[in-house]
């Protein structure tokens, strides 16, 4: 592949324009909470590894998986996918109650963990004020089976749009419950161990975040952790507050940001291949007409 090469999406995918946007971080927090209510899923987290050690490097990789597949090379994503489905074949997992040993790679497993991120960022985005119309959200999920099949899942078998992204919803809930490891994980990520440097950081941003994204999540998952969350329309306008603030600090500030995917592109591609949201919001209103932006 040459360098000019656009990568899986490229800059004229919804995927390309959002993942640009800063509260993909809050989306990611509430990616982790509603990911830890699948007690198969999470087992094999938590036998695997130690998150209360290693949480900020998990949170890290994860987003680097996302730049790198969202702006890197063809070559760099299918290399980044290939990674993750050589270390996923080697972990198993446990289950307590009847001693069955099980890969993490089950498709059922990949499944949730995709779809609950996949979620997590459309829902966070557009009601934090990220302008999508239903078309460009339905392309958005669509776009994302090929990130779906990077970490070993058939496309045809992951949600397409939002209809059959809550239809799955629905089905997979009988399967979800809040048990000690996903208290564990809620009461990590409220209060994450740091240096006592960054303290005053972690109570004046991080708790922030973390609560914010808390509340994002859907009302059983509220049910489920057992701890209230603020009515839906104070959520609503804690995240567009929230998004507007953070979309007020110059863009080039957090694409900085190590590894700094976006502006890889940007030199690789040219400045035509900035994300912008308003381009999507120009689309909407040419093809859905005025009214149907959200």
């Amino acid at each position: 592949m040459n360098d000019a090469d656009p990568g899986l999406f490229g800059p004229t995918s919804v995927t390309w324009q959002m993942h640009g946007d800063p509260m993909m971080w809050v989306a990611g927090v509430r990616a982790l909470y509603l990911q830890a209510l699948h007690p198969r899923a999470l087992r094999g987290v938590t036998q695997n590894s130690d998150f209360r050690v290693d949480t900020w490097g998990r949170l890290i990789r994860t987003a680097n998986f996302v730049g790198v597949t969202t702006y890197g090379t063809t070559r760099a994503a299918e290399k980044a996918g290939a990674r993750v489905r050589k270390i996923h074949s080697m972990l198993g997992a446990t289950d307590p109650a009847t001693g069955e040993r099980y890969g993490v790679d089950e498709p059922e497993l990949l499944l949730w963990v995709h779809c609950a991120e996949v979620d997590s960022y459309l829902h966070v985005l557009r009601r934090s004020g990220f302008r999508l119309s239903d078309a460009q959200a339905d392309r958005y999920i669509d776009e994302h089976r090929e990130s779906a099949r990077l970490v070993g899942l058939d496309p045809a078998g992951v949600p397409a749009d939002t209809a059959q992204l809550a239809t799955y919803f629905e089905e997979v809930r009988p399967l979800l419950a809040a048990g000690p490891e996903a208290h564990d994980v809620d009461a990590f990520l409220r209060n994450p161990p740091v240096h006592p440097l960054l303290a005053p950081a972690r109570a004046l941003l991080w708790r922030r975040v973390a609560a914010l994204a808390y509340a994002a999540l859907p009302p059983y998952a509220h049910e489920l952790y057992g701890r209230p969350a603020p009515s839906p329309q104070t959520v609503t306008r804690h995240l567009r507050t929230t998004g507007t603030a953070l979309r007020c600090v110059p863009s080039r500030v957090y694409w900085r940001l190590p590894p700094g995917h976006i502006l890889k592109a940007m030199a690789r591609l040219g400045p035509g291949s900035r994300p912008a949201p308003y381009t999507l919001r120009k689309e909407a209103a040419i093809l859905d007409g005025p009214g149907r932006a959200q």
